[in-house]
């Protein structure tokens, strides 16, 4: 059985709240780089992992190129990860990324900067 993988944004205090469920790899990453270039500049961008169950090399360039534009964006803006499962955890300690972006445990977390 193929596991099921959705996207969706919505709106929550002032900041867009890009949510993926599922699997991010070769083949779903490329929904959620549009999802995620579809927000306005300027602005918190909070990408919930929370039930995302496996990251691949594929995902973390398309949120890493997403922490690029948000930067460089006029005006810049930021863009915050939820993480909540070890294993996307993982995945971003081995890869140094847990350094460059700002890691939550919990939406309201993100939400409450």
């Amino acid at each position: 059985m193929e596991d099921l993988f959705e996207v969706s944004v919505s709106e929550r205090d002032g900041a867009s709240v890009v949510t993926a469920v599922g699997e991010v790899d070769v083949s779903t990453a490329p929904e959620l780089r549009q999802k995620l270039r579809e927000q306005p500049e300027g602005r918190l961008v909070v990408v919930d992992l929370s039930d995302v169950t496996f990251l691949d090399s594929t995902g973390l360039g398309v949120l890493v190129a997403a922490r690029r534009r948000s930067q460089e964006g006029a005006p810049p803006g930021e863009l915050h990860l939820v993480v909540t499962r070890p294993q996307v955890t993982k995945v971003l300690e081995v890869t140094g990324l847990s350094e460059i972006f700002t890691v939550h445990r919990s939406l309201g977390d993100a939400l409450a900067r």
